[in-house]
C-alpha cells in the first residue's frame, strides 16, 4: 500500500497506508493533486499535535471526538460537526480531548507528507 496515489480518480480505503506519527497519532493521505489534499489523522485521547506553522492554508473538520485547537492567539474546544480556517504561516495546534478523527484539506498539497523516506 502507499500513500503516492496523487492524481489519482478513485482512493479506496482499504488500499491506504496507515502511517504512525507516533505518541497516540495515525496519518492517512487520501485523494490529492497538486492543488488539493486530504488527509484523514486519527487521534488517541491525549494526544497532542504539536504547535507549528506550514505555508499551505488548512481546513480541519471535526469527524469524531472532542479537540482543544489553539490557532493564532486563540483556543476553542471544537467537537464533532465543527470547521476550522487556518490560514497559510499562522501557528496552530491541538490537544485529543475524547478520541477522535480530523479530515484535513490542505492547498496546495503537502509535499512532505508523501515523501519516501
Amino acid at each position: 500500500m502507499a500513500k503516492n496515489h496523487k492524481g489519482q480518480v478513485w482512493v479506496f480505503g482499504d488500499k491506504i497506508e496507515n502511517e504512525d506519527l507516533g505518541n497516540g497519532v495515525v496519518r492517512r493521505i487520501l485523494a490529492y493533486s497538486d492543488d488539493v489534499m486530504t488527509v484523514e489523522n486519527r487521534f488517541e485521547k491525549g494526544a497532542i499535535g504539536s504547535l507549528h506553522s506550514h505555508p499551505h492554508t488548512q481546513i480541519t473538520y471535526v469527524v469524531e471526538g472532542v479537540f482543544r485547537f489553539h490557532i493564532g492567539d486563540e483556543e476553542h474546544i471544537v467537537k464533532k460537526g465543527d470547521t476550522l480556517l487556518k490560514e497559510d504561516g499562522i501557528e496552530h495546534g491541538c490537544e485529543c480531548l475524547e478520541e477522535g478523527v480530523l479530515l484535513d484539506i490542505f492547498t496546495p498539497m503537502r509535499q512532505d507528507f508523501v515523501k519516501e523516506d
